[in-house]
Formats: C-alpha cells, structure tokens, sequence
C-alpha cells in the first residue's frame, strides 16, 4: 500500500510536537484490522493531546484522534467484508494507539463497530464520542432503572458536546430534563433541544447539609466537584447519577449519607475501556431509539453557529496545523455548534477538504 497522510504527535527532548508525516501501514501500531479512514471528531481531548496541555498520550509517537469512522479494507477476524462501514471510538486511540487523524488506521478487531443500519460515517462522526458518551450514560442509568415516569434529570455542562447531546436524547426518550449552564445566552438554544427548565450555574444554591431536598429522580454530570457533591444531595430516593466529566474539579466532597439513605447511585462513565458488547449495545441504541427519525442531524449536531468567543477559544487551543477539512455542515450552511467537528479526510477536492497543509478553523 501506498504512503498516506497522518497527523503525527511526538515527543522530542520534552517537548511536544504535533504535524503531517508521510506513513505506511507498517509504520501504524498493531492491529488486524486495517480501516480507510473517512471522518474522524475534533474533541478537547484532542487538543489537549496535540498541543500537550494534558499527559494524555502514553506513548510516542502516535496519531492523534480519539475516534474515526471509514470503510474496511482487511477484515482481519473481525467477519466485516472489505467495504463495510464501520466506527472506532476510545478503545485507547491517541493514547497507545494510533488514532483517527490518517487515511489509514489499524486496529483490534474488538474495538470495530459496523455503523448502525440507516446511518452514514459522516453522521457516526456527528454523534462522535461526545454522543456516544452521552448514549452511554443514558444506557446505563436506565439499566439501573431509570425510567421517565421517575420525574426530571438534570444535566449539568448542558451546552458541552455531551451535554447538548445528553439533553436531546433524554427528551426524545420522554423525559423531562433540567439543563443547567453558565451560559446566560444559551437558554434558548437548550430550550429549542429539549430542555424544559434551565438553571443558571451562578445562580444555583448547592446546600452545604448532607442531603438537601430532594429534587431530581436522575442526573448526568460533566463538572464533578462541588456540582456533583450538590447532586449526590438532591436527588431523589434511588435516582442514578451518571459521572462523566471534571470541567469544575476531579474533587468530590459528600458524604455516604445519600447512598445509604436514600439509595442514590453513583454510575461511573467510562467511554474509553467499554466492553465490546456492550459497546455494541449502545450504538444499535444510538442508531435506533435514541437518535433515529428525532430530527437530531438538524436541530442538534448541525444547529446555529459556534459563538465568536468559542471560535477564539478554539483557535488560542489548536496552534498546529490540524487534517485538512472543515466542519460539517446542514443543507443551509450553517456549521455544527460548540467546539467539536467532523473532521473529513480524503483525496484533494473532496467535499470539506482544502489544502493539506491548511490550518483547521471554525469559520
């Protein structure tokens, strides 16, 4: 096979660098599965990664991309014919893998997924491992449970790819969901995706006694620390608790008291290391009751443009040349919401693609 693009981190003498390489399949890391790559996500993870801001490889050198989708090219054992669709996300990408910034990747049979019937790699992409988080915590909840008729969940991080993607679903699956933002300007949009309620983050009264009045059957939460120290408080008697992101504090200050008294469960996400069936699971869901014929692909993942301040943060995280493309977007133009995009490779003069050596950006 002929050399490909990738987009290659390193580490030289401490310091991080991150550009273009020219590689062969030989040149990936093992594998038995060898996927022509088509789309990949752009996610914070990714940025930390590229720019070394966060210790998230544990190896070097490797690609970046946390996930991809493409099509087979040798099956390994995996019994996918050459030319299936197929998606990989976690599963150690970008980590001690090789990850989905290449034309080409290499993997483990048990981390290859067929894309659900009835939607295309772009659209795996869309949903990308913010989604499939979200889908994962919802999956799990309601293993232990969960069920609409319990009363609201809240979602906190609410306008973040989980977040936003978390509400979408929880509405589409009847529930009634509590949004909680910092983002005064964004009420209308997680109005417009599902929320019922919206609570503002500076505005909440989290309590300091160890369990407050009890509020919400269920929450999904994305800031950890005191936020989620104030959930373990509220919720209602044996409501779950989806854990799934630190963007306020990996620290958690509670006590035992609402497990013990009024059953509260604490369900720990973990996207990265899930196991293949029921990775296997949660993607049927996600292409069945949990996003399909939801309007989801326009009212959600391809909705109004990313704020000014969101581009700048964008731009001041990424200060390496990214793979060529460029965000998806709906049939209007409008470009997808928040930070996070489909990043689209391919030969020259492909749909979304510019020149190889372009700088990706939001506009």
């Amino acid at each position: 096979m002929d050399e490909f693009r990738a987009y290659r981190i390193d580490n030289v003498d401490g310091e991080i660098s991150a550009g273009f390489a020219r590689l062969t399949i030989d040149d990936l890391t093992a594998g038995n599965v060898v996927i022509r790559v088509t789309h990949s996500t752009i996610n914070y993870k990714d940025a930390l990664a590229a720019t070394g801001a966060g210790k998230i490889l544990r190896r070097y050198p490797l690609n970046g991309g946390i996930d991809l989708a493409g099509e087979v090219v040798t099956p390994g054992d995996a019994g996918l014919p050459p030319g299936t669709p197929v998606l990989v996300n976690g599963c150690g990408l970008s980590e001690t893998a090789d990850g989905g910034y290449a034309e080409y990747a290499r993997v483990d049979s048990k981390c290859v997924v067929p894309v659900p019937e009835g939607m295309t790699v772009q659209q795996a992409m869309q949903i990308g491992t913010a989604g499939y988080t979200a889908a994962l915590a919802i999956h799990r909840m309601e293993q232990n449970g969960q069920r609409p008729e319990n009363g609201a969940v809240v979602v906190t991080g609410a306008t973040g790819g989980v977040g936003s993607i978390a509400v979408d679903m929880l509405d589409g699956r009847g529930y009634e969901v509590v949004a909680v933002t910092g983002k005064t300007s964004e009420t209308g949009y997680l109005n417009s995706i599902g929320a019922s309620r919206v609570l503002l983050r500076d505005q909440l009264d989290l309590g300091e006694r160890p369990m407050e009045k009890a509020e919400w059957a269920g929450a999904i939460d994305n800031l950890g620390g005191d936020y989620l120290a104030w959930l373990t408080r509220t919720v209602s008697y044996g409501g779950n608790i989806a854990s799934i992101g630190l963007a306020a504090s990996p620290a958690l200050n509670t006590t035992v008291l609402p497990f013990i008294l009024r059953a509260v469960c604490l369900l720990g996400i973990n996207s990265v290391d899930t196991p293949r069936d029921l990775r296997l699971a949660v993607w049927s869901r996600i292409g069945g009751d949990l996003i399909s014929g939801r309007g989801t692909w326009t009212r959600l993942l391809i909705g109004p443009s990313p704020s000014m301040s969101c581009r700048k943060r964008f731009r001041r995280t990424w200060t390496v040349p990214l793979p060529a493309g460029r965000l998806s977007r709906s049939p209007d133009g409008t470009p997808s919401r928040n930070c996070r995009a489909a990043a689209q490779f391919g030969k020259r003069g492909s749909r979304g693609l510019e020149s190889p050596s372009a700088d990706f950006n939001v506009n």
